[in-house]
């Protein structure tokens, strides 16, 4: 897994003060996309030992909230696989803090992921430009959602984060 870079002390993508991990590679190509730079899955740095300990030391923090998954899109095919395998890890590390993220699928494609069962806040779906709209919290365009993902799997429909 390639990315782009690690935010930290972060309010903007989630819930409290959060370390955002920035992943390389996307698919979807969003018109007037915010990142456009991280849709290389080739680009950026790749994503070693040194970067993990990084996230963990912030995630060590008292004030930190949890991490966000953003880029490019996490869920990326190649990005798949690294991601699940950190998420995993961090739930097991630091059980207290939640996991946000973001990808251009939607719930219904991808709610079966293994990677799910590590990820508390859900934001889905492709980023419109023509649905974009500024006043509202943790998404860019009024297509996408802010989904509860332990509440949505257990009702076995979406359920939506309370914002």
């Amino acid at each position: 897994m390639r990315y782009h870079n690690i935010t930290k002390d972060d309010m903007l993508n989630g819930d409290g003060l959060r370390v955002v991990l920035w992943v390389s590679g996307c698919s979807h190509c969003c018109r007037e996309c915010q990142n456009p730079i991280t849709w290389d899955a080739n680009g950026g740095l790749l994503f070693d030992e040194e970067a993990k300990e990084e996230i963990f030391t912030e995630l060590a923090k008292d004030y930190i909230s949890g991490i966000t998954f953003s880029g490019g899109d996490p869920l990326y095919v190649g990005n798949r696989s690294d991601v699940l395998k950190l998420a995993r890890e961090i739930k097991e590390k630091f059980p207290n803090k939640s996991v946000w993220m973001y990808t251009g699928f939607v719930w219904e494609t991808i709610e079966t992921l293994e990677i799910i069962n590590y990820v508390d806040v859900l934001v889905d779906g492709e980023f419109q430009v023509e649905r974009k709209n500024t006043q509202l919290y943790w998404r860019g365009s009024e297509n996408q959602r802010v989904i509860d993902v332990p509440a949505s799997k257990a009702a076995g429909s979406v359920v939506l984060h309370c914002e």
